[in-house]
């Protein structure tokens, strides 16, 4: 038979491609086509196996009965589930064959700080790719998550990622200047929630109104927020530079989409932030 005339490495890269811990049965076929092709692929069966249970147990977390329910979903939360750290790293994983899902939300303030961090890095080119909705909600991302999330999206992962929530997720400023670029890079992006964040006006500045590039040097990435609709900033610590930035962005035309923005709970004076109504409202008109 054909697989006999390759090489026992060759057979078990032809194995590992289809692994799916999701759906191992068609790997297992393959790895059934000769006894030697089975004696061959016992240890990354065991693997397998062993990430299928994983897998599993992950998404019964989520109230998915079965491998094939998870893989089936287009909708999965999980809400004060008590995920570590090694579960978001698992989810992660499965981002390359969780391939219908659109919407994953998580709530797990007890992941630890190197839960996103963690799950972001699993991502690869194409991971995610219907997910349209992202809600890490009081989940700590932090500004290593920021940054690790923001190298996911610069892989291609989440490419049709329209609505992020990052709301009480322990972002600064360090971590928005992160993750700028990479949402600027996705047009689509239509909700951004930032809410509850120790965020100043940095990074708020670095999202809205990126700097000016040096005399000479090669022009900026396309993209832009040209679909953001709204973005969520209340109860953060943008102060007055903050808000001269995003009323300068909308008077500019950078932001020809948002029809919604909240600054409630600022340390921005009230004149700040009636400029940015104010640009905003002219805008709407």
């Amino acid at each position: 038979m054909a697989l006999a005339a390759l090489s026992g490495d060759e057979q078990l890269v032809i194995f590992s491609r289809l692994c799916n811990p999701l759906d191992p049965g068609v790997a297992v076929a393959f790895a059934s086509a000769s006894n030697e092709l089975w004696e061959l692929t016992q240890a990354p069966r065991q693997q397998l196996q062993a990430g299928y249970e994983a897998a599993a147990a992950l998404g019964r977390k989520a109230g998915k009965q079965s491998c094939k329910e998870l893989r089936e979903a287009k909708e999965v939360v999980w809400y004060y589930k008590w995920l570590s750290s090694d579960d978001l790293g698992l989810l992660g994983t499965l981002g390359s064959v969780l391939s219908v899902l659109e919407e994953l939300a998580l709530c797990e303030p007890v992941a630890g700080p190197d839960g996103v961090p963690r799950l972001a890095e699993k991502l690869g080119a194409g991971a995610l790719p219907a997910v349209t909705e992202l809600d890490l909600n009081s989940t700590h991302v932090g500004d290593a998550g920021a940054s690790a999330l923001a190298a996911a999206l610069g892989r291609g992962a989440l490419p049709r990622l329209r609505n992020l929530g990052l709301s009480s997720t322990a972002i600064g400023d360090a971590g928005l200047v992160a993750l700028a670029p990479a949402l600027r890079r996705r047009p689509a992006l239509e909700v951004l929630k930032l809410m509850s964040n120790p965020l100043v006006d940095e990074g708020l500045t670095a999202l809205v109104a990126p700097p000016q590039q040096p005399a000479g040097a090669p022009p900026p990435p396309t993209g832009g927020l040209a679909k953001l609709k709204e973005l969520h900033l209340y109860y953060t610590q943008i102060a007055d530079a903050g808000c001269a930035a995003l009323a300068a962005a909308l008077d500019s035309g950078a932001l020809p989409a948002l029809n919604y923005l909240d600054l409630n709970d600022l340390p921005a004076s009230d004149e700040a932030k009636a400029a940015v109504y104010a640009a905003l409202a002219k805008q709407c008109e």
